[in-house]
């Protein structure tokens, strides 16, 4: 006898919207069968934080997952927000190279006026995407998107406001 495939369940883009992500939890656990829903491997493909108003619960929700589904697999992909939400957090390792992480501006110099890249506390020493997320972009309206932007270049604004803490405040804070 076959033994049925695992189901497999990928979820991305969430953002910082709790009520999309759960009302999509619930969806998902009436539409698949429950034990298959019980032992599915869920993997969850990044950007978690930002544009959505709150990343805090969205990340509460997320990490309370295995205790309250201990049979899945979870897997948590960072995305580029997320990336760059742990590079102004200081949680990114030091370069294999020995390198600092303000090499990483380098390339990207010419953009640092107009992306409003943070240069608060802690700055010297942190990732090129850190300060990207944390900054004050100077146009207030993102053409491409056809929306304002939330802060920084990343939207980050609104998961500064979901952990209660001024757009900016230093990662040491949060």
């Amino acid at each position: 006898m076959a033994q049925k495939p695992r189901t497999v369940i990928c979820v991305g883009d969430i953002h910082g919207y709790i009520t999309k992500l759960t009302n999509l939890w619930l969806n998902l656990q009436s539409a698949i069968d429950p034990s298959q829903f019980t032992s599915a491997l869920v993997v969850f493909l990044g950007d978690y934080c930002d544009r959505g108003p709150e990343t805090r619960k969205v990340i509460d929700f997320l990490i309370s997952l295995p205790e309250k589904h201990p049979e899945q697999t979870h897997v948590f992909l960072a995305g580029n927000h997320d990336f760059a939400f742990a590079a102004f957090l200081g949680l990114l390792p030091r370069p294999w190279d020995g390198s600092e992480l303000k090499e990483t501006w380098k390339e990207y110099e010419e953009s640092e006026e107009r992306e409003g890249w943070y240069k608060g506390e802690g700055f010297e020493e942190m990732h090129l995407q850190g300060r990207r997320w944390a900054g004050k972009i100077k146009a207030q309206f993102n053409s491409v998107k056809g929306m304002a932007y939330k802060g920084s270049i990343y939207d980050a604004g609104s998961t500064f406001e979901s952990y209660g803490v001024p757009h900016g405040s230093s990662g040491k804070r949060i």
